[in-house]
């Protein structure tokens, strides 16, 4: 059998860059051995020599990745205390615009490998009593995004599976926590091909969100980066129409 560490194992998906990786970097110094996913072989690698973790290069939008990166990160150390589906790819523009192999990437690696990586991964808790899953959402997800029809539907059903996961596991020992981001100071907006405009929100530091991410781990809950970012969601709850007549005065798109 593997060797345990004295800490948990902690499974990071998108660990390369932004959020991923300043979550890497906490719970390492947490004493968590962390298991580092991304695309981004040398950059992982420098992680993990920094960390002391292990790197799994694996391409979420691939079929069937999912499931073997859930396998190779159980092999390290025959367990994985804690999943962060934190993994994720942006778009922005007219849908007619969305090329259909892109909108196939967006969903295969925004909602289809996290809800893969949980159903490998969960059976395992399960049998143990004890785990957390922590799913990195976007605020996209709970208000809708001009412009970003698609992400948002996978962030929005990517809350959904937490939601309806979270009445599942009652009374399992295993968790369910949700971090829902705004506007994080990461390469995200580069990668999607469309920079980042708008004066409000301001971009946070990716180590903010990181911090809810840990935060969701030991007490899960829903976690907002910022904690304003409630105030718009339960406006769109409360009075829809209101919410959606100032959404398309005031431009709810980036």
């Amino acid at each position: 059998m593997p060797a345990r560490p004295a800490g948990p194992t902690v499974l990071v998906t998108g660990a390369s860059s932004g959020i991923g990786e300043a979550a890497a970097r906490r719970f390492a110094a947490a004493g968590a051995h962390v298991l580092l996913h991304g695309r981004d072989r040398a950059r992982l690698a420098a992680l993990a020599a920094e960390t002391g973790g292990t790197p799994l290069d694996a391409d979420l939008a691939e079929p069937g990745a999912a499931a073997g990166l859930a396998e190779r990160a159980t092999a390290v150390t025959g367990r994985v205390d804690v999943l962060v589906s934190n993994a994720g790819l942006g778009w922005a523009g007219p849908l007619p615009d969305l090329p259909g192999a892109e909108l196939e990437r967006l969903v295969a690696v925004n909602l289809t490998a996290p809800l893969e990586l949980t159903r490998t991964l969960l059976p395992g808790m399960l049998a143990r009593g004890q785990g957390r899953i922590v799913f990195v959402t976007s605020i996209a997800g709970r208000t809708g995004v001009a412009g970003e029809a698609v992400y948002a539907a996978t962030k929005s059903g990517l809350d959904a599976f937490a939601d309806s996961l979270r009445y599942e596991l009652h009374g399992t020992g295993v968790d369910v926590g949700v971090v829902v981001p705004g506007v994080v100071r990461t390469a995200f907006f580069d990668r999607r091909g469309t920079p980042y405009t708008r004066t409000t929100p301001r971009p946070v530091p990716a180590d903010r969100a990181a911090a809810a991410v840990l935060r969701a781990a030991a007490r899960p809950g829903d976690y907002y980066v910022p904690r304003w970012l409630r105030l718009p969601v339960a406006l769109r709850g409360a009075v829809p129409g209101v919410y959606r007549a100032l959404a398309t005065k005031f431009g709810a798109s980036s």
